[in-house]
């Protein structure tokens, strides 16, 4: 039976966000007109439409900060990747106008497509001429003062409970490039209320705990500096999952 529920909250959430969607379409559809315009507005309305889904089916979300965190800055963030609520929780964490880079599929999703077709970077993984189109998008969107939103694990794994892999060095890289700061973003268990895409599992109501820890800036010199930003990154946000997750 609590298989069942679990799969009953799942379509629920799945209805909230696409009658969200729906509401809010014909605003998107104007404003896709021209992007670069009405960035600010596509990224407001992304945000509203996936925190009302959410709200609506009794999902919140509860931010601790290691330390104030200076949203008239830009930020490259970095996010362990669990559960589809996390691509929410980061349009509820970031306060500022930003983009995301995620995977060529989103093109595919009913709701998602309009904002990877517009203000996020789709990127092809086993393509290089796709990786370095999305690589060059990214930095210029950077260079604009926007920021950008990277889970740098690659994809949601197959482990139940998930465990925080090893980092691909693409966000770091960029970091370094720009000289933008790094800003951690831990989020302790969205994959205990809402694991991958909720097909094994289902969902759940329930507060998803997130801790965001100091930004950390690309100070180091030489060729190789980003991978040591990476491994500074990956180290402290690994301490923060395995005091949650132990």
């Amino acid at each position: 039976m609590t298989r069942l529920l679990r799969k009953i909250h799942l379509y629920a959430y799945f209805a909230a966000v696409l009658f969200f969607f729906s509401l809010g379409y014909p605003f998107l559809f104007y404003y896709a007109r021209n992007p670069q315009k009405n960035y600010k507005k596509l990224v407001s309305f992304r945000r509203w439409i996936s925190l009302a889904g959410m709200y609506a089916v009794g999902i919140q979300i509860h931010v601790e900060y290691e330390t104030p965190i200076d949203w008239s800055k830009n930020y490259v963030l970095c996010a362990n990747h669990t559960s589809f609520l996390d691509i929410t929780i980061l349009n509820y964490l970031c306060q500022s106008p930003f983009s995301f880079m995620g995977k060529i599929e989103l093109l595919k999703n009913p709701v998602t497509r309009i904002f990877f077709q517009t203000i996020d970077i789709p990127v092809k993984r086993d393509s290089k001429i796709s990786a370095f189109k999305a690589y060059k998008r990214a930095l210029e969107l950077l260079q604009e003062g926007k920021s950008l939103a990277i889970f740098p694990e690659g994809r949601i794994d197959d482990d139940y409970p998930p465990l925080l892999h090893r980092f691909k060095s693409g966000a770091f890289r960029m970091a370094y490039e720009n000289k933008t700061p790094i800003l951690p973003v831990v989020i302790q268990d969205a994959w205990q209320i809402l694991w991958d895409d909720g097909k094994t599992y289902g969902a759940k109501p329930g507060v998803i705990h997130v801790k965001v820890l100091a930004p950390i800036a690309p100070n180091a010199a030489g060729g190789e500096a980003f991978s040591s930003l990476e491994a500074e990154v990956y180290y402290k946000m690994k301490e923060a999952w395995n005091t949650c997750n132990k």
